[in-house]
């Protein structure tokens, strides 16, 4: 048994995360400050501690309090778009957050740091499907924090000898996804809105590209990361193989939700027309992983989403740029609006 500390262990992805390592027997503390998670998605057999991981008293405190053997970094603020009008949040929590936890981790010499990127540090890439030697170009603030965390713990890697391992997940849905975020998790917005008998809302025609990946394609296999040493210092798409466009998105969400398809169109925003990865290298040294169609994955969140109901949907409060921000994200009447 190991200790381990997740971050963001009360949101989305992360509290899946920390549900297979406490299955798989460690000793698991969540750290959250529940800014986009809920208590209640916190595992019963792990420790819950609140807080920020920009608090540095609180976790250098809590690493020399703990001695952890691994850290499973998922706590971030993962608005592509909405990152370009909140740099100075977006940079906090996404970057200097980060090095916080990576300076704690190397004075308290942890074996291995798992950190959830984004293939949002790729950009638009010419090539698809984008692999991991994809040129690294990304054109949001959100991609940019990425990149520069996992150059980070490159270096660490060489000057500190800090091992690490990094998974690029994309556009990852599934039970417990904070369907209220009005910025980012197109699925969520998607049946959000449907049970709010409202059209579902996209920017421009639809045709943008991405390929959506159910979360228990996903979690597993980060969760798996600290016992597979073969893939220690090495980068990892993870998640969906089948690319699907947007406006096909919201036709299959609308059967998973039993409703006839309603689509408001709005106008397009900046965002990377076309995404999506391929996913050999994680197959080669995880093995490979059914994965789940994505029907059957909309169904099974479809049927979560009926249990807990419609979540509130607030706008940032602390928008830093209001130049070029979208209309639709000012508009209280289109309370929830989406890209990808």
């Amino acid at each position: 048994m190991s200790n381990i500390l997740v971050t963001g262990g009360a949101g989305f992805i992360g509290s899946h995360v920390a549900d297979h390592l406490v299955r798989n027997g460690h000793d698991v503390v969540v750290l959250d400050d529940l800014s986009g998670g809920f208590i209640e998605n916190v595992p019963a057999r792990a420790s819950f501690i609140p807080g920020s991981i920009n608090d540095v008293g609180l976790i250098e405190s809590l690493f020399e309090r703990k001695r952890f053997d691994y850290v499973y970094h998922l706590a971030a603020y993962a608005a592509e778009g909405l990152s370009h009008f909140i740099k100075r949040f977006n940079y906090t929590n996404n970057l200097i957050g980060t090095v916080n936890l990576i300076n704690a981790a190397i004075n308290t010499n942890v074996r291995c740091f798992v950190f959830t990127s984004s293939i949002a540090v790729y950009g638009a890439c010419e090539v698809l499907p984008m692999t991991e030697e994809s040129p690294a170009v990304p054109e949001d603030p959100y991609g940019i924090a990425k990149l520069a965390v996992e150059r980070e713990l490159q270096v660490c890697k060489r000057m500190f000898d800090l091992n690490y391992v990094i998974f690029r997940p994309h556009n990852v849905y599934g039970e417990r996804q904070n369907i209220g975020d009005r910025y980012r998790n197109v699925v969520g917005i998607f049946m959000n809105q449907i049970l709010q008998d409202r059209p579902m809302t996209i920017f421009g025609d639809g045709s943008q590209i991405r390929a959506f990946s159910y979360i228990d394609d996903v979690a597993p296999i980060i969760a798996a990361a600290c016992e597979a040493p073969e893939a220690y210092n090495q980068v990892f798409n993870i998640g969906a193989d089948q690319p699907y466009s947007v406006a096909e998105l919201s036709r299959a969400v609308a059967k998973a939700m039993d409703v006839d398809p309603r689509i408001v169109h709005l106008p397009e925003r900046n965002e990377v027309r076309n995404a999506f990865s391929s996913h050999e290298r994680v197959r080669r040294v995880f093995g490979g992983h059914p994965a789940a169609k994505l029907e059957t994955g909309l169904a099974r969140m479809a049927s979560w989403v009926r249990q807990h109901g419609v979540r509130s949907s607030q706008p940032f409060k602390n928008i830093e740029i209001a130049k070029n921000l979208p209309e639709a994200w000012l508009d209280r009447v289109h309370e929830s609006v989406v890209g990808a």
